[in-house]
């Protein structure tokens, strides 16, 4: 019995990455009150549970005594302990072995029950000490399977099942088993019941995190990506800018022959990125925000609190400057922070406008 316990304590241990002292533990505190249930006058029990001499040992120790116990949970007369150990004797201690396959079933339910509550603790604090440092960032997953009803995603991040649900997942993608990804992990839910790992394919910060692995510029510091903007699976615009004189911010994200910016782009399935120079006059950086429309003019809203400008375009510009479904507008005004009204030079020239005053609606 002793064997096969510790074949199976082993075989736990390693699989689960568990502290053995702490399974330990977890073990002994569930045989104690399995036996305090089946003994609830005892009250001195000892469990010693020893992995490395595969030594399993539980017993009720009682106090030696003369004539009859007034206590006979925690009592035995010297008689009966002689028959326990010959070196017995009044007012020692010894100790009557517990086979703990004759608990009680109810009393041995609740031990199991017990250790699996403390076990699901473990899970819960070895999964959340595991991805606390790997909140924020970007993780290859391994695609174990999609379930063909919900096109959910099983992955597998460093042998933990992880799910991707449909709409984390970049839209048009298809995933196989077998596929390797990376995904950005966006939080633990529920850390103080049944911990999961949210990740995202279709976040932002996705975008920031691979441009920085492709990018040394941007993993040392010396270019910085200012903001991001993105709908997922169709194109994404981010504003860069160097903190060298000497390094092109937009050319290091681009790198040679679109090397760097491709190797993201194959990475996002095929998704357009718009690498944009930043520049802190806000004028400027919502006309680069808007290509690759060409700008006539911004003018910004003078209301206080108020993030809201006109952009006029060339006529032949103004369906580029909206995009299709109105994208790139959408992604001008992510990017910027800026409500954007656009409208064509003609248009313009017909009507007044206030610069202390803009439109209720964006164009889009």
């Amino acid at each position: 019995m002793n064997n096969e316990f510790f074949e199976a304590f082993n075989q736990f241990e390693q699989e689960n990455n568990i502290d053995p002292q702490e399974l330990i533990e977890t073990i002994r505190a569930g045989i104690l009150q399995a036996i305090k249930k089946e003994y609830p006058t005892s009250e001195n029990i000892n469990v010693e549970i020893n992995p490395e001499t595969h030594k399993f040992d539980v017993r009720i120790m009682k106090e030696v005594v003369e004539g009859e116990p007034e206590d006979p949970g925690n009592q035995i007369n010297i008689d009966a302990a002689k028959t326990i150990s010959k070196r017995a004797k009044v007012g020692g201690v010894v100790g009557i072995k517990v086979n703990p396959a004759k608990f009680g079933r109810v009393a041995a339910q609740n031990a199991k029950q017990n250790i699996k509550h403390r076990i699901k603790d473990f899970e819960r604090e070895r999964l959340i000490a595991q991805y606390e440092e790997k909140v924020y960032e970007c993780v290859p997953a391994v695609v174990q399977k999609v379930e063909p009803a919900t096109l959910n995603a099983v992955l597998t991040i460093d042998k933990n099942e992880v799910y991707l649900v449909r709409n984390e997942q970049i839209p048009g993608e298809v995933l196989n088993a077998g596929d390797i990804i990376q995904v950005y992990v966006v939080g633990i839910s529920n850390p103080d019941k049944k911990p999961s790992i949210k990740i995202s394919r279709t976040h932002r910060e996705l975008v920031k995190r691979l441009f920085e692995r492709e990018v040394p510029e941007i993993a040392d510091g010396t270019v910085e990506i200012n903001a991001i903007s993105r709908v997922a699976g169709v194109r994404s615009k981010i504003a860069v800018s160097s903190k060298d004189d000497n390094v092109d911010a937009v050319g290091a994200c681009i790198g040679p022959r679109k090397s760097r910016i491709s190797s993201v782009v194959e990475e996002l399935n095929g998704e357009k990125i718009d690498v944009i120079p930043y520049c802190d006059d806000v004028e400027e950086f919502i006309a680069r925000a808007l290509a690759p429309s060409e700008v006539i003019d911004v003018i910004v809203s003078k209301k206080e609190g108020v993030r809201e400008c006109r952009v006029i375009v060339p006529d032949n510009q103004l369906s580029l400057a909206i995009g299709n479904k109105g994208q790139n507008a959408k992604l001008a005004a992510g990017l910027t922070g800026y409500k954007i009204d656009i409208i064509s030079e003609s248009a313009a020239k017909d009507m007044s406008f206030d610069e202390d005053d803009t439109e209720e609606e964006t164009e889009e």
